[in-house]
C-alpha cells in the first residue's frame, strides 16, 4: 500500500481532533459517512460518551503515526469530574481527510475492578526517538505478538527479544524495576524478561482478539490491542525457581489492552500500556469490520 498521508498531515488530523475533544464539540471535525466510534470496546454514536463529559485533556501527550494505513494514534490524559484517566486514541483518516475510524480506551479507575495507586503521567523520551537499527514492518509485529504469546499461560518461555532495560508503564505506574510499587505487587522489582522468565502470569489464560492496526516504522512503534482472559481456575502454581505463589484473579474476569511497543535493534525496549476491565470473553465489535 503507498503513503496516504504523510507524518504531518496525520498529526494535523490528530491535533485537530484533540482541540475538538477539549472542548467537547464531535461537531468541529469532519468525519467520514458510516464512521466507526468506539469507547471502551462499545460502539457509539458519535458525539456520546466522553464528548459530553469531558473537562479538559490532561498534560502527558504522545503521539506517533503509521503513514501506510493513515493511522494516527496518541497516549495522553483526559480530565472528567471524578478524576484523571489514562486514555489511548486511535484514529484511522480517509483518502479526503475525514475521520473513518476513532478507537478510545479510557481508564477510569473509579469504574475499575483492579485500581493503580499514584498514577503519574510522564513524558518517555525513547518513545519520541527514531529508530537507530530498523527491523521490517512485519518483524517488528512478530516481536509484538510474541510478547502476548509469552504472557499467554506465562510458563517462563520467552517468544520475543528484550532490551536488557526494557520497562513498562500501565495505567500510569511503572511496572518494572519500581521498588516502590513491588511493596504491593513484588514482581515489579524485576525487569520486563525477568518477570516473564519467573513465569509469573501463568493465570494469563488467553491473549485474545489480537489486533496490530498501526505501526510508526520511523518511530519503531507498535500499538496493539486485545483482551486478557482469566479463567480463574488456577489457585496456586509454581515459578520456575521453585518457589508457589498464588493467583491473584479467582473468578472469570477479562481486560480490554492497548499497548504500545517500542522497538529498536530486533528487540521491545520499552512498553507503555492502558487496560481496563471488561464483562469476561467479552468479543470486539472491531472484529467483526
Amino acid at each position: 500500500m503507498g503513503e496516504i498521508m504523510d507524518r504531518a498531515g496525520l498529526y494535523a488530523a490528530l491535533d485537530a481532533f484533540l482541540a475538538a475533544l477539549n472542548a467537547g464539540d464531535h461537531t468541529r471535525l469532519t468525519w467520514a459517512k458510516g464512521a466507526f466510534h468506539s469507547e471502551n470496546n462499545v460502539m457509539l454514536e458519535v458525539g456520546d460518551g466522553v464528548w459530553g463529559t469531558i473537562q479538559r485533556l490532561g498534560d502527558y501527550r504522545l503521539r506517533f503515526a503509521d503513514t501506510r494505513t493513515g493511522q494516527v494514534g496518541y497516549f495522553g490524559t483526559v480530565i472528567e469530574a471524578i478524576e484523571e484517566s489514562a486514555f489511548t486514541l486511535r484514529l484511522k483518516i480517509d483518502a479526503v481527510g475525514a475521520i473513518a475510524e476513532c478507537e478510545m480506551l479510557i481508564v477510569r479507575q473509579s469504574d475499575s475492578g483492579i485500581k493503580f495507586e499514584n498514577c503519574r503521567y510522564w513524558d518517555k523520551p525513547i518513545l519520541h526517538r527514531e529508530v537507530v537499527a530498523p527491523v521490517p514492518r512485519a518483524e517488528m509485529v512478530a516481536l509484538s505478538n510474541g510478547y502476548f504469546d509469552t504472557l499467554q499461560r506465562n510458563d517462563g518461555t520467552i517468544h520475543t527479544k528484550f532490551h536488557p532495560d526494557c520497562n513498562r508503564v500501565e495505567n500510569g505506574v511503572q511496572t518494572t524495576r519500581n521498588p516502590e510499587f513491588a511493596k504491593i505487587v513484588p514482581v515489579s522489582a524485576l525487569g520486563c524478561e525477568e518477570q516473564f522468565r519467573m513465569g509469573n502470569y501463568r493465570y494469563d489464560d488467553d491473549l485474545r482478539a489480537r489486533r496490530f492496526p498501526l505501526v510508526d516504522e520511523e518511530r519503531g512503534l507498535v500499538l496493539a490491542f486485545g483482551f486478557i482472559d482469566h479463567s480463574g481456575r488456577i489457585d496456586e502454581y509454581q515459578l520456575t525457581d521453585g518457589r508457589t505463589v498464588k493467583s491473584p484473579v479467582r473468578r472469570p474476569h477479562s481486560f480490554y489492552i492497548s499497548e504500545l511497543f517500542k522497538i529498536d535493534h530486533g528487540m521491545i525496549e520499552q512498553i507503555e500500556a492502558n487496560f481496563i476491565t471488561v464483562p469476561y470473553r467479552m468479543p470486539s465489535p472491531w472484529d467483526a469490520l
